[in-house]
């Protein structure tokens, strides 16, 4: 779970890959870099994200069963809101309960 302000869309295949510029990590399993790559499995902006917003971001890490394959992945019925100050206090609120 992390802020992540987009700053481009590029279409790769039957992907979408979107740069993320990492603003607040709020849960991660994972480590997190400043910058990321955020792959979602379509082509239909599902979910829809604008180059220049930020969004709270619910993404996990999908690795192949060769190995060969190392990414972080949302689903298009992931979780991706626009971020807000009330979804800051909500996220950190649920953190401590977790």
């Amino acid at each position: 779970v992390f802020q992540g302000r987009i700053l481009a869309r590029r279409l790769v295949g039957q992907e979408t890959r979107y740069e993320v510029e990492m603003k607040t990590p709020y849960r991660h399993r994972f480590p997190l870099v400043t910058r990321e790559y955020v792959w979602v499995p379509n082509t239909c902006s599902c979910p829809p994200l604008r180059e220049g917003g930020e969004y709270l971001l619910m993404a996990r890490r999908h690795v192949n069963y060769e190995r060969t394959l190392n990414r972080i992945l949302l689903q298009d019925d992931g979780y991706a809101r626009p971020w807000t100050p009330r979804e800051d206090r909500l996220v950190r609120e649920a953190a401590q309960h977790c």
